[in-house]
């Protein structure tokens, strides 16, 4: 599943170990990791983010990898002392770590930090994606003076950090996508919650 579309954009230190871990145990199930973070809230909180392939996620299935991860976490017990783990969505305003993430939210704002400057000696992108080809990731960018050019073109495997940011058109593309994807698995769609 994930060697088709991998996620470019990846962790360091203990949360690469945990990844490491439970990555595998989470595909097992048809699901997809997109991010690992350890924070000191409550102590200390292992946040795992995991989706769908369709991009989609439901409490049953954050409580599924929870309990199948929990036991892999036990044996190879890669965080010392006491954590709260906590299994969540992506959300709305997601971090973007495959290129099918970009490919797949084409014409909505973003933010993208790279590792390496790129155009300019920049390093810190914000604006619309136009495109996803090649390993290029397309900008049309908000943030630039009057004058300087206003498209960059970032190299996938340089992204260092990319989420979307929060816009109504967001909202209204993801409440979309979320229908339509519980029709395709057959399930009850509550036609209530989708009209605002």
């Amino acid at each position: 599943m994930s060697e088709s579309d991998p996620r470019i954009v990846k962790e360091h230190g203990l949360e690469a170990r945990v990844a490491a871990i439970v990555e595998p145990v989470i595909e097992d199930l048809g699901y997809r990791l997109v991010r690992i973070r350890i924070t000191g809230n409550n102590g200390c909180t292992l946040q795992i983010m995991a989706e769908l392939p369709d991009g989609t996620m439901h409490i049953e299935g954050c409580e599924e990898i929870s309990h199948a991860v929990s036991p892999a976490l036990d044996v190879d017990d890669p965080i010392s002392g006491a954590y709260h783990l906590e299994v969540s969505s992506p959300g709305i305003d997601r971090p973007m770590v495959r290129a099918s993430d970009f490919e797949r939210w084409v014409g909505h704002l973003v933010k993208i930090e790279m590792t390496l400057p790129q155009q300019g000696g920049r390093k810190r992108f914000r604006g619309f994606i136009t495109a996803m080809n090649d390993g290029l990731v397309s900008l049309k960018m908000t943030d630039v003076p009057a004058g300087e050019p206003d498209t960059a073109e970032l190299p996938l495997k340089e992204i260092g950090d990319a989420r979307l940011i929060l816009t109504d058109e967001l909202i209204d593309a993801a409440l979309k996508a979320d229908k339509a994807a519980k029709a395709a698995r057959g399930e009850e769609v509550d036609p209530d919650y989708y009209n605002h």
